[in-house]
């Protein structure tokens, strides 16, 4: 039972990452960019899924794109 538990739960690991890598794909795609605010959250939560908790210091004042870059992805540790 245990081996057949290991191929579901790795099925289903496969069709989650396909499904991520479609979804990324997708959002390159589309016919109109969305504006900065509409993707902050894709983007903090494609950081986060892809490299894991934000590994670099918070940008300075002055690099507002940079800065909420970072905010974004840090709101999803």
């Amino acid at each position: 039972i245990l081996e057949e538990e290991e191929d579901v739960l790795m099925r289903v690991i496969k069709k989650v990452k396909a499904d991520f890598e479609k979804a990324a794909k997708d959002m390159r795609k589309l016919k109109t960019r969305p504006d900065d605010e509409e993707l902050k959250e894709p983007y903090g939560l494609y950081k986060q899924s892809v490299i894991g908790d934000v590994d670099t210091e918070c940008p300075g004042l002055l690099n507002l794109k940079g800065k909420a870059k970072w905010e974004a992805w840090n709101l999803n540790k």
